[in-house]
């Protein structure tokens, strides 16, 4: 059984602040917070089509990306949609809502997203994080921490309303489009 909550980063560790993903899920796994079975945290270089495999029985997924200069400023989560549609043969590697966009075709649903978008400034092969992208990893690291803490609390909140006969309906809101940070095919280690 898949623990209910999924965060998803993707990154390479070899290229500077494209490791900012990757560093995020290595602190989180070092907070114990994938221990009690409802946060599970999976890295990879890239996003793939198999990564659908992995967003079937989640109640939630959070997509953790380095973000170029300028696209967000430190640190931003976003609901994320589905891009409908399938990517070319030849791509191997997928934005965040073609990847939803894709598991809501192949598998006819797809939970709700976010993407966390940390920036960073320097992505060279073989630089390490720079300066700024260690500041933009506390931020990010507040945020993660906040969205799983109102995740989990969704789910007591929709649990308790189906145990005790309550039709409230659970939080939500205005999804809007947020444009993916991974427009290329990284490759590179990932701890996790």
């Amino acid at each position: 059984m898949n623990a209910p909550l999924l965060i998803l980063a993707v990154g390479n560790p070899s290229r500077g602040d494209d490791a900012l993903g990757p560093l995020l899920l290595e602190r989180l796994h070092a907070d114990g917070l994938d221990a009690g079975g409802q946060v599970e945290l999976l890295c990879d270089f890239q996003l793939q089509v198999e990564h659908t495999l992995d967003l079937q029985g989640r109640s939630a997924v959070l997509l953790v990306d380095a973000a170029r200069p300028g696209v967000v400023q430190a640190a931003h989560i976003a609901p994320l949609l589905p891009r409908p549609g399938r990517p070319a043969p030849a791509s191997h590697a997928l934005d965040a809502s073609t990847l939803l966009g894709l598991a809501l075709a192949l598998h006819g649903a797809t939970p709700p997203a976010w993407v966390l978008a940390i920036e960073g400034a320097a992505f060279g092969l073989g630089e390490g994080l720079s300066p700024q992208a260690h500041q933009h990893l506390e931020h990010a690291y507040r945020l993660a921490h906040a969205w799983i803490g109102a995740q989990l609390a969704a789910r007591i909140n929709r649990t308790a309303s189906f145990t005790d006969g309550n039709s409230a309906a659970a939080p939500g809101g205005v999804q809007t489009e947020f444009e993916s940070v991974r427009g290329r095919a990284d490759l590179g280690y990932c701890p996790l």
